[in-house]
């Protein structure tokens, strides 16, 4: 590498040579110039050496992969920063080792006001039994505790913590001996959420945008909201990432508007949309997604949070005020709700400005032929979060335990989605699955049900430049002259093409195909290690051997 100075005044020139760029611009290309906080050029190698006279810096790739930094379009920053520093039980095996882990944190945190965990999943369990009040006021030595379920819909707590809920016995999804659901976890929640010192979120908040920068994450939508995260937790890490380099940050803020006043207020706090975690429904290991039949496993449909005219109403005043919309939806029920007060509002205002506005639904697991269909003509796009699959769908996992077999198998329809022309952006939903977006990419290509695979390529293109399009971007995402300089350096093996189909798959990795290759994401394959994170031109991450 090698490098002289230029003035401040004037933008840096980087060149970047002798590796593998994923570019649309150049298939075979092997070098980037960067010219500031853009990409200014793609190309060979020997075109390279035209631009050597004229780069402030020059990276010898030395065959690392060079491709558009990552997405991840639906992240709760600072439960994410909060598991990672904190009390994380996603790989407890069972309750014993869940309770273990709690008197040990406990332990380590005398002075917390309230303790705070993240991940328990009973589902996988031998005796399949969340922790009991009675067990965690036990191994907290009775202090307050909140410690939310994998799919963050339920928590168990001790009695210290709904002490400081008056009335919550009262509240709906009160259950004595179950987990908390609906709105007596809300309110506990915030509870939990308020006993945090503003240096804990910024803590947790710059420990999570860490290591996704150390993933290759350039950019992250946060999925706020009044009974998520908080007013002041969401504008203080929207500030934070104005403030210091990281990754991007787009916020969404799940509040029900049906005004053009209300539109105002959220766009006031900084966020792009009324949008992400505005419930409709809950999830299915909380047996709260909405379904229009029961439960295999249970004797109802789950819970129903919002009706398709409030839906509608939303999504007018979201519409006439150019602000995005969204919706959590899980359920077929509650997908159901969202395309009928979308079309609703298409009704009133017409498709093409509801269209042009790319209303989002996240999630959007349980859906059938209608719904695709009603995607697709409502220009709706579908975050998702393919990891959910890989760690609960196939014929033994939770989805079929709670579905039953045929609704599992019709869950995270990608192929179905992509063939009707719906725009697909790929997240984590972290904490409920981790930041990790090969992880990601690899889940929607090896989906447990062979029909929702969709290629590599597609998957990858869904995690880059899918996030930039749900935000409205169409030229960010891809390494193109006059895109953002936001790019990744991997560490990587043989680069290939993947698809569902075999025959797709020979056909293109013929050099004559013009596609250019990604690492081999074969389940058992070690995933590609990012060697440096630049963001707008700004190097955020380098690692260890870089």
């Amino acid at each position: 590498m090698s490098e002289r100075t230029t003035p401040e005044t004037e933008p840096r020139t980087v060149l970047l040579r002798g590796g593998e760029v994923h570019s649309p611009a150049d298939p075979f290309a092997t070098a980037m110039a960067v010219r500031g906080d853009r990409i200014a050029w793609v190309g060979s190698e020997g075109a390279a050496d035209a631009l050597l006279d004229g780069a402030d810096e020059v990276v010898d790739l030395q065959g690392a992969l060079v491709t558009p930094a990552f997405t991840d379009a639906h992240v709760h920053t600072t439960a994410t920063g909060l598991a990672l520093t904190g009390l994380d039980l996603t790989g407890a095996a069972s309750r014993a080792e869940a309770l273990a882990l709690v008197r040990a944190h406990a332990a380590a945190r005398p002075a917390d006001a309230v303790l705070l965990g993240h991940g328990w999943d009973a589902a996988r369990w031998p005796d399949g039994r969340p922790p009991s009040r009675e067990e965690l006021d036990e191994a907290t030595g009775s202090r307050p505790l909140y410690l939310s379920r994998i799919d963050v819909h339920s928590a168990v707590v001790t009695t210290a913590l709904l002490d400081l809920v008056p009335g919550v016995t009262a509240r709906t999804g009160y259950t004595p001996g179950a987990p908390l659901t609906q709105d007596a976890h809300h309110a506990v929640r915030t509870a939990a959420l308020a006993a945090l010192t503003a240096a804990q979120r910024t803590e947790a908040q710059r420990a999570a945008l860490r290591r996704a920068a150390s993933l290759g994450i350039g950019s992250v939508h946060e999925c706020g909201g009044p009974v998520i995260s908080g007013e002041e937790d969401f504008t203080g890490l929207l500030a934070l990432a104005r403030a210091e380099p990281g990754p991007r940050v787009t916020g969404y803020w799940g509040e029900l508007v049906d005004s053009a006043e209300g539109a105002d207020r959220v766009r006031a706090l900084g966020a792009a949309g009324a949008a992400g975690d505005l419930f409709v429904d809950g999830a299915f290991g909380s047996h709260t997604a909405c379904l229009h039949e029961p439960y295999a496993d249970a004797g109802h449909t789950g819970a129903a949070y919002l009706p398709a005219d409030r839906i509608a109403a939303h999504v007018l005043a979201c519409t006439e005020a150019g602000l995005q919309a969204g919706f959590h939806a899980i359920g077929d029920a509650a997908v159901g709700a969202v395309t009928e007060g979308v079309r609703a509002a298409a009704e009133k205002l017409g498709h093409d400005r509801i269209r042009a506005a790319r209303h989002r639904v996240e999630h959007a697991e349980l859906l059938g032929p209608e719904s695709v269909a009603a995607f697709a003509e409502l220009g709706l796009t579908a975050s998702v979060q393919p990891v959910f699959d890989a760690l609960w769908g196939g014929a033994d996992g939770m989805y079929a335990e709670r579905l039953g077999a045929e609704r599992a198998r019709a869950l995270n329809p990608f192929a179905a989605l992509l063939r009707a022309g719906v725009p697909l952006a790929l997240g984590s939903d972290s904490p409920v699955t981790p930041l990790g977006p090969w992880a990601a990419v690899r889940a929607a290509a090896f989906h447990r049900t062979p029909e929702h695979r969709i290629s590599v390529r597609a998957a990858f293109a869904a995690h880059t430049r899918g996030g930039w399009r749900a935000r409205g971007h169409d030229e960010a995402g891809v390494l193109v002259p006059g895109a953002p300089a936001d790019y990744v350096l991997w560490r990587t093996g043989e680069l290939v093409v993947q698809a569902p189909d075999d025959r797709v798959a020979r056909w293109s990795t013929d050099p004559r195909s013009g596609t250019p290759g990604l690492p081999d994401l074969t389940p058992g394959t070690r995933l590609p290690e990012a060697l440096r994170t630049v963001v707008g031109g700004r190097t955020v991450f380098v690692g260890p051997d870089e």
